[in-house]
């Protein structure tokens, strides 16, 4: 039951934030920055009882994927303004996403022996 309420308030949060979109489609963009699968996944977490430790891991997770995340927009931004389809733009973000996060992974363990 838990489930399918974490489901329904997710799906309503979404819903809401899309129509404010297609109304304002700046504002709409604004709100959907807002770390809300971020932060609502920490609320769900928190819920369920999990420990703080856990809470903070994922926190730190999700810090990690930003950069990545930012370098997915841009890609869709430009391909979408050199008029590829959405699905070509996401797909390419998609790939500079995880381009992002391989190179991001291989950066870091060759800095971390040097701290």
């Amino acid at each position: 039951m838990f489930l399918v309420i974490k489901i329904l308030v997710s799906a309503i949060i979404i819903g809401i934030v899309t129509e404010v979109a297609r109304i304002f489609p700046k504002y709409g963009g604004i709100i959907a920055a807002l770390p809300l699968v971020s932060l609502l996944s920490l609320i769900w977490l928190n819920v369920q009882g999990e420990q703080s430790i856990n809470l903070s891991k994922f926190a730190l997770g999700v810090l990690w994927g930003f950069p990545a995340t930012a370098v997915l927009l841009i890609v869709v931004v430009i391909s979408l303004k050199a008029s590829f389809p959405l699905i070509v733009s996401i797909l390419f973000g998609i790939g500079g996403w995880a381009a992002f996060l391989a190179i991001q992974d291989i950066v870091v363990k060759k800095i971390s022996p040097l701290i």
